[in-house]
């Protein structure tokens, strides 16, 4: 049987929801009025269940966020939310604290937050036996490492493809709490790893000033899609909940339409976890919506282009170089010889690396045969390669409607003793039929093009007929008025139907863990209130230590990452010949003069920062 394929999109609000939905989304996360791991993407519940009606009118699932770790205090209020979202419609809950395993729940499948920091075979059978629906594994798995964890579990795997890269494994960076009191395990990151450094070595030296050496690019996976399938991926993730609502048309319609490309060649393998098709108004292109620059992280092995040392900033498409530049304005050269040149329009947005190494932006005013102006001229020299980060005609197409998904429906008029009968029947199975009295009065021309014309018109409902099937014993006459009358009742009776019918994944039960746990866990456990530290215990763990954010260890960890400096700057020690450029032990500089040490574990293929130890 066919392994259901998901594509999940994000949304910060129910317009953006519905708008993924309409794109082509199988699923859609959100954060609920509360303890979602973005603070500022929460929803009331009112605009949950209006998303919920629209995307379970497709079979599209609606998922819920609640990835934070909690105090004590509000775990009663954990569980009212959870119950308000689920008899809003949500079919999943995404939890980072294991007290939602003791906690009073309505019966709603929980899936397992990446940052559970979920990247092994054992941690994920843990997960499995404790009642988890599906796993959001860690971004930096790679393809190998994924099948291995498909071949421990039997519930679906959930991988990011697309969007923004947090350096540290996900829950085990305590960066933001350590140095802004804000915490990234209660949705409050404030992005330590987008900040410039200088690298100091063992000698004092800064040998790398005010460079941005934590900051990843963008991920996108869009290549690898079937790669991923076969390794046992089934759930397909975008990030993005603080995005907008143009990059989730975007990117969504992109990712559908490569993921639509893989499940009709491989039909017997994989399906479409959701129905109905989405027709749009622009050509999907993932380098116009908001980018760091693209790499596919370690999914294939470690490669040199996950970083961006120069900006965290969103850089966008190549466009060219600057080929002249005067007072006033400059022209682009295309991107290579032949090429021909990107359409520069006013509105733009534009933006080069100067001379120090910084980005830099502007606005373009006016464009006339070529020669764009801007409305104050940056320190443009030849040669510089420039960048486009706003598309002004591309986000105007995607400010209007630009998308329309529609269910096929059979569409069938029978004759019955007191009249008609109206069918509508579902491209997944689910079928309406209604009953109307009316006299049946023979035609004196025929009717049959006019009947299937009318009932047809489905244009402001979820529905596009496939067929229409005019079934009676000779022509008959109905007229226009009834036979649409007819049409919107079956239609409206048919998207309760779908939506009533909707079906949700029940809660897993829980059963024996494989395997023993270990004696003792640490503060990377997450573990910020008793019901989470009881779930340990039960499971055999003696010593249970309290949360980063309840108690910080000196000299921590506060970041465990597998993008490694000593491998970007071309001196690894196993799979590199370059010599380091820097005499260690290393650290981390800010601008305010707090160092971070940096650690190698190379027997782990990991790079730590850790707090300063208190002398």
């Amino acid at each position: 049987m066919p392994r259901k394929i998901e594509l999940l999109s994000p949304a910060r609000d129910a317009g953006c929801a519905i708008e993924a939905v309409r794109h082509g989304a199988d699923a859609v996360y959100m954060g609920g009025p509360a303890f979602g791991a973005r603070a500022a993407a929460g929803n009331a519940v009112d605009d949950i269940a209006r998303v919920c009606d629209y995307a379970h009118l497709f079979g599209a699932r609606v998922y819920v966020t609640m990835n934070t770790i909690l105090r004590d205090d509000e775990l009663r209020e954990a569980e009212r939310v959870a119950h308000a979202v689920w008899r809003a419609g949500a079919d999943a809950l995404i939890v980072q604290d294991m007290a939602f395993l003791r906690l009073d729940l309505p019966p709603v499948a929980l899936h397992a937050s990446t940052q559970m920091d979920n990247r092994t075979p054992e941690k994920a059978r843990m997960l499995e036996a404790a009642g988890f629906s599906q796993i959001v594994l860690a971004r930096e798995l790679s393809l190998d490492e994924i099948a291995a964890v498909r071949h421990a579990v039997d519930v679906p795997l959930e991988a990011f493809v697309h969007g923004a890269l947090c350096v540290s494994y996900s829950g085990r960076c305590y960066a933001s709490q350590y140095c802004f009191g804000r915490s990234a395990n209660r949705g409050c990151c404030a992005q330590f790893c987008r900040l410039g450094f200088d690298l100091v070595d063992a000698d004092g030296r800064s040998v790398v000033r005010d460079r941005h050496l934590l900051s990843l690019r963008d991920m996108n996976r869009s290549d690898s899609l079937e790669e991923m399938m076969d390794a046992g991926v089934s759930s397909f993730k975008i990030e993005g909940r603080l995005k907008d609502v143009s990059y989730v048309k975007n990117i969504t319609a992109y990712y559908r339409q490569r993921i639509d490309e893989v499940l009709e060649r491989r039909s017997g393998d994989y399906e479409r976890a959701s129905c109905g098709r989405s027709s749009y108004t622009f050509t999907p292109n993932p380098a116009k919506s908001f980018n760091r620059g693209f790499t596919d992280y370690f999914l294939h092995g470690r490669t040199a282009s996950v970083h961006d040392f120069d900006t965290p900033k969103a850089k966008g498409e190549g466009v060219g170089s600057v080929a002249v530049a005067g007072r006033r304005s400059f022209r682009i050269a295309p991107v290579c010889d032949g090429a021909a040149s990107v359409e520069i329009v006013a509105g733009d947005g534009l933006c080069f690396v100067d001379a120090t190494g910084k980005l830099q932006g502007f606005r373009v005013n006016k464009v006339a045969d070529g020669e764009i102006f801007p409305a104050e001229m940056p320190a443009l020299r030849p040669g510089m390669p420039v960048f486009r980060n706003f598309d002004h005609a591309f986000d105007k197409l995607l400010a209007r409607e630009s998308a329309v998904r529609r269910l096929q429906v059979a569409v069938r008029l029978s004759e019955v003793p007191s009249g008609y009968a109206l069918s509508m029947e579902a491209e997944n199975g689910v079928r309406v039929e209604r009953t109307f009295e009316a006299d049946r009065e023979p035609a004196r021309a025929s009717q049959h093009d006019n009947i299937v014309r009318q009932l047809s018109k489905l244009g402001d409902t979820p529905f596009e007929a496939a067929s229409v099937v005019v079934d009676t014993q000779g022509e008959r006459f109905i007229p226009s008025s009834r036979l649409s009358e007819w049409r919107r009742a079956c239609a409206s009776a048919l998207v309760t139907a779908l939506t009533e019918g909707h079906r949700r994944e029940a809660r897993r039960a829980a059963r024996p863990l494989p395997g023993e746990m270990p004696s003792q866990v640490d503060y990377t456990a997450n573990v910020y209130n008793a019901e989470a530290a009881r779930v340990y215990r039960d499971w055999g763990v003696a010593e249970v230590a309290p949360a980063f954010e309840a108690r910080q260890p000196d000299g921590a960890v506060l970041m465990s990452c597998r993008h490694c400096l000593r491998y970007a700057f071309g001196a690894c020690p196993h799979r590199q010949k370059g010599r380091l450029p820097w005499k260690e032990p290393v650290s981390l500089r800010l601008p305010d003069g707090r160092e971070f040490p940096v650690r190698f574990d190379c027997k782990h293929c990991q790079m730590n920062v850790y707090a300063p130890r208190i002398d």
